[in-house]
């Protein structure tokens, strides 16, 4: 699955000042990293505040991306949640001929064991027609998906081709790399550790930050995988702000803010969410100025 190498991005979804959904924003966002050297998109990420969008809603996005992508990059849907059997109904009921594979969470608030864990991503992976990734995020789910059962996973069954792991821990994520199967990708899902992953022999990231500063970022990633690492540092440090800045209020309120100022997208975000606060977005539009970017 060599397309889903290098940087992808975890679209966000526009919002208009009324909270309704901003197509002609989102369209907007996915020409932008489109013709920002963007890899791979995915599609109703975490990022794109689908906990607090209608069935309605989420089917008009996912059909605005496929529209308005064109067949350009490979998309990626996000497709996961805490109760195995409404993922799988979801996957048999959904056409997934627009994807090159899911991304689907590790289950949260339920914290089940490794076994449980295990066993719900079989169900998932028979039940999709396309590629599985797996995505590993500790801090939001509320349990930890180990190394051993990744590579369980790798090894056992033949539609898990990857994981977003987002558990902030290089060491994790280096025993991954160390033991996983050939062709078994290994994605950061942290924009700080994308590039050390990278280096570590990982295969890229699916970013927040990328898609608001699209050219600098996916340039850091392609550098990476070509081992120009001196260049590639110089760029993710020069990122590294940025990220501390738009995650400082939550995501995606951060990101929004900074797409506002690029003037792609407005601010809004859906409760519990909070916009971010005008300190925010002045620091955020200091970095952007003081940078040049």
């Amino acid at each position: 699955m060599q397309e889903l190498k290098g940087t992808g991005v975890a679209l966000a979804t526009p919002f208009k000042s009324d909270l309704s959904v901003d197509f002609d924003g989102l369209a907007k966002l996915v020409e932008y990293n489109i013709n920002g050297g963007i890899d791979y998109l995915v599609v109703m990420g975490t990022t794109a505040e689908n906990a607090t969008l209608t069935a309605e809603e989420k089917d008009a996005v996912i059909a605005k991306v496929i529209e308005v992508n064109a067949g350009r990059l490979p998309l990626v849907l996000g497709v996961g949640g805490n109760n195995t059997s409404a993922i799988v109904a979801e996957l048999k009921a959904r056409d997934l001929s627009a994807f090159k594979a899911i991304l689907s969470v590790s289950p949260y608030y339920n914290k089940p064991t490794q076994a449980g864990i295990y066993a719900h991503y079989e169900a998932v992976a028979a039940a999709s027609e396309v590629p599985v990734i797996l995505y590993n995020v500790p801090g939001r789910t509320g349990s930890n998906m180990l190394p051993e059962t990744v590579l369980k996973l790798a090894n056992q069954v033949e539609n898990v081709i990857g994981i977003k792991e987002a558990a902030g821990d290089m060491a994790q994520m280096m025993r991954i790399i160390k033991d996983r199967p050939e062709g078994f990708l290994v994605i950061s899902g942290d924009d700080l550790l994308a590039l050390p992953t990278v280096t570590a022999g990982g295969d890229g990231v699916i970013s927040v930050l990328a898609q608001g500063i699209p050219n600098l970022f996916s340039l850091m990633i392609k550098e990476g995988l070509r081992d120009n690492y001196t260049e590639a540092y110089e760029k993710h440090y020069t990122l590294m702000p940025a990220t501390d800045l738009i995650f400082a209020e939550g995501n995606p309120a951060g990101i929004k803010a900074l797409l506002a100022l690029k003037g792609v997208c407005s601010p809004e975000v859906r409760l519990p969410l909070m916009q971010a606060t005008e300190t925010l977005q002045q620091n955020i539009a200091t970095y952007l100025s003081e940078t040049g970017l």
